[in-house]
């Protein structure tokens, strides 16, 4: 067992949203569930807390109220190999969500996503503060990063 685990709280979707992120990453799962019993302050029935990994990584879900709600101080950053996992990644979780700007999402639940090819880093640590300065402008322009208009920024093309 991981020592730090993400705790997400929603208001009453829980088991649709486990049932979502554990759709589109690999290696994921759902480990546990355990619902609302009589005399508890839930719905008898509903999901209470879920217990699920996405790509190895745990996570723990929980139906609560409607009193929080996702912001984006936090986000989870998926490092994608390819501008064919940045597609695919950014298509599944903005489907009913919001794009917003620089490679970042809100999906359907609310949370916040950062959808970010490698090359990004790569390019953005050049020591060459022109490279790194046009990488960065081109980057701000973008609402779904774009690995070769990127590497094109980078080369001043």
């Amino acid at each position: 067992m991981q020592k730090i685990t993400p705790f997400f709280f929603f208001d009453n979707n829980a088991e649709e949203a486990v049932e979502f992120y554990t759709s589109i990453f690999p290696e994921s799962s759902i480990t546990s569930r355990s619902y609302y019993p009589e005399g508890s302050p839930g719905p008898v029935g509903q999901l209470m807390t879920a217990s699920f990994t996405l790509h190895g990584q745990e996570f723990i879900a929980l139906n609560g109220c409607v009193q929080f709600k996702f912001t984006e101080a936090i986000s989870f950053t998926v490092d994608c190999e390819s501008q064919e996992e940045v597609d695919y990644y950014w298509d599944k979780l903005v489907e009913g969500g919001k794009p917003s700007q620089c490679g970042w999402l809100k999906d359907k639940f609310g949370l916040s996503w950062q959808i970010v090819p490698r090359a990004l880093g790569e390019l953005m640590s050049d020591p060459d503060p022109e490279k790194s300065g046009r990488t960065m402008q081109a980057m701000l322009k973008m609402v779904k990063l774009d690995v070769q208009t990127l590497r094109d920024a980078y080369d001043g093309k």
